[in-house]
C-alpha cells in the first residue's frame, strides 16, 4: 500500500460522513480543493469512481459503499489505537522492564508495591545481573547500576548516594582465625572471591586510607558472581567477604558478621538509573523515577549517603 493511501482513505470516508466536500475539509483540516484533489488521486490510483459529484451534491458509488463497510472497522480500530498511545503519554500502561546489577534491589524494592499499587496497569520486569549489556538491543526500557555503566547519550538520574564497603566475616571464622589489621594481612587468610558475570575478571579487592590506596588480589576456596551468596559464605564461615555495607548491614546487626578492616573501606559513588534519549520518556518509567525519588519512599537509599536523590 501507497504510503499516502491511508491519509487518503481516511478522507474519503470523512467525505462519505459529511457528504460534502466543505464540511469534510473542515474536520480534516484542509481546503476544499485540496481535498477534491486527494480523491481524485485516490479515484485514478484505484482506477474506480469511489464518489458521484455535481455542483450542489456528493453520494457514494456502489463501489465506494463496498470499500466503506471494510475500510470504517480498520480506520476505527486505528483510531483506537492511537488514542490509546495518547492515554498512556498521561496515564502509565503497560510493561516496564528493567535491568539492574544486584545492589539496586535496595533501590527498587522499597518503592515496588506502592509503585504496583499506584499503577495497577503496569506490568514491571526486573531481571538482576552483574555484566554489563547492551540494554537498548536487549529490550530494557532503563538499566540502574553504576554510572559507567551508562552510553555517552544516555540519560543518567542518580538513585542512589554514595556507597561505602564493607569487609566482614562470621564470628565462627574469626574464632579460627586472627583479624586482619591491614589489607595485607588478606594474604594469610580465606578469602569469598567475586567474579563479574560468568565469563569475567575476578574482582581484585580495592582498599583506600588517607592518600594511600591499594588492591589486593584474594584467595579462597570459594568463588561466586552473586553478591548475596558471597554474604551467605561470609555467614556460613567460609571466608572473609567483600561487599557494599547495604548488604552487610542486617547481618551486622544480628552479629550473624563481624566488620574488619573498617579504616581501610572505601565508598563508591553510587547507583544511577540510566536509559536512551532526551524526548518520548515511557509514562511508566517517568511514574517510577518520580515515585524513586519521592523522599518518603528511599529510607533505603537515604542510609547511604547524602543527597542521594540529586539528578545528573
Amino acid at each position: 500500500m501507497d504510503r499516502g493511501d491511508l491519509a487518503s482513505l481516511t478522507a474519503f470516508a470523512a467525505v462519505a460522513d459529511h457528504l460534502s466536500f466543505r464540511a469534510a475539509a473542515s474536520r480534516l483540516g484542509v481546503t476544499p480543493s485540496a481535498l477534491s484533489h486527494t480523491m481524485r488521486q485516490l479515484e485514478e490510483r484505484l482506477r474506480i469512481r469511489l464518489l458521484h459529484r455535481t455542483t450542489r451534491s456528493v453520494s457514494v458509488t456502489d463501489a465506494g459503499h463496498r470499500l466503506l463497510e471494510r475500510l470504517r472497522p480498520a480506520i476505527e480500530q486505528i483510531a483506537s489505537a492511537l488514542e490509546d498511545l495518547n492515554q498512556e503519554r498521561s496515564r502509565p500502561v503497560g510493561r516496564l522492564r528493567l535491568y539492574a546489577i544486584h545492589t539496586a534491589a535496595a533501590v527498587i524494592a522499597p518503592v515496588w508495591h506502592r509503585f504496583l499499587s499506584t499503577y495497577p496497569e503496569i506490568h514491571l520486569e526486573v531481571q538482576l545481573g552483574e555484566a554489563p549489556i547492551d540494554i537498548v538491543a536487549k529490550g530494557f526500557d532503563a538499566g540502574i547500576g553504576p554510572r559507567d555503566r551508562a552510553a555517552a547519550d544516555m540519560i543518567i538520574v542518580r538513585v542512589m548516594g554514595p556507597m561505602k564497603v564493607a569487609v566482614v566475616g562470621a564470628p565462627s571464622y574469626f574464632a579460627r582465625h586472627p583479624r586482619p589489621r591491614t589489607p595485607d594481612d588478606l594474604a594469610r587468610h580465606s578469602c569469598v572471591e567475586y567474579r563479574r558475570g560468568a565469563d569475567g575478571a575476578v574482582y581484585e579487592w580495592e582498599f583506600e586510607r588517607g592518600r594511600k590506596s591499594q588492591e589486593i588480589s584474594v584467595n579462597g576456596r570459594v568463588m561466586v558472581n552473586d553478591p548475596d551468596l558471597a554474604v551467605r559464605a561470609a555467614v556460613d564461615g567460609l571466608g572473609i567477604a567483600y561487599m557494599l555495607e547495604a548488604l552487610a548491614e542486617p547481618f551486622l546487626r544480628s552479629g550473624q558478621l563481624v566488620r574488619v578492616l573498617e579504616d581501610w573501606s572505601p565508598s563508591f559513588e553510587g547507583l544511577f538509573l540510566y536509559y536512551p534519549g532526551h524526548r518520548q520518556v515511557p509514562a511508566a518509567l517517568r511514574a517510577l523515577i518520580d515515585m524513586i525519588r519521592s523522599p518518603g519512599d528511599s529510607n533505603s537509599a537515604k542510609q547511604l549517603g547524602e543527597n542521594p536523590f540529586s539528578a545528573s
